[in-house]
């Protein structure tokens, strides 16, 4: 795992590595990364009659260790059922309350993965928030990890990385998260080795309205 405590040559390198991979983008790479929260957002908000805000908390709160697909089809389910299920016991109970009324930013970590992909989904425009996921550590680190441990539980090691990409973002002129979410596109492409596959998936069952089918 990376020194939480990284400085000066370390961040550096981070921030560099992710400038990088974002000029290494497509403009078809480009163009869907910078889609991909308004997209979301759009899911969000289809699956709670208008309210994305408590369609971004219930997503985010099935996020993790599930597939963008698998995200949508248990999000939609729960709203529909009143009932969510699928997954584990401490993000059902986060989504009963949110679905209950209670504020996302109430129940979600919000300095961690989770809490941040609700708020980048909840609006697309924030200017702080991003997601530090595996491959956006890997993007940054210049390094892919595979099944190692990247430590992104320490919320210490969660700020360095975002701090990297908040730099990186206001080098360039862009979003944290639009950042994040184009090298997000070029980095899962380059693993998969099959130009496409690694975000087609989740891009087209967004966009297609396929999480949201029978």
């Amino acid at each position: 795992m990376i020194s939480i405590k990284a400085f000066g040559e370390t961040r550096e390198h981070y921030i560099g590595n992710i400038i990088s991979v974002w000029r290494a983008a497509t403009p078809e790479q480009m163009q869907r990364g910078r889609k991909w929260y308004h997209v979301a957002n759009e899911l969000a908000s289809l699956i709670t009659d208008g309210d994305a805000r408590t369609g971004a908390g219930v997503i985010a709160a099935l996020s993790a260790n599930r597939s963008w697909s698998e995200n949508c089809r248990l999000a939609r389910q729960a709203y529909e059922t009143g009932r969510p299920v699928g997954h584990f016991q401490d993000a059902l109970t986060k989504v009963a309350k949110i679905m209950a009324g209670a504020d996302p930013a109430e129940v979600l970590p919000m300095e961690r993965k989770t809490g941040m992909f609700f708020r980048c989904i909840a609006d697309p425009s924030d200017p702080d928030a991003v997601v530090i996921d595996r491959h956006a550590h890997d993007v940054a680190v210049g390094e892919t990890y595979g099944n190692r441990d990247r430590g992104l539980g320490s919320a210490g090691r969660y700020a360095l990385l975002a701090h990297c990409y908040r730099e990186a973002a206001l080098r360039l002129g862009e979003l944290p998260s639009i950042v994040q979410s184009v090298t997000w596109v070029v980095h899962t492409e380059r693993i998969a080795g099959t130009g496409t596959r690694a975000f087609e998936g989740r891009r087209t069952a967004a966009v297609s309205g396929t999480c949201w089918g029978p």
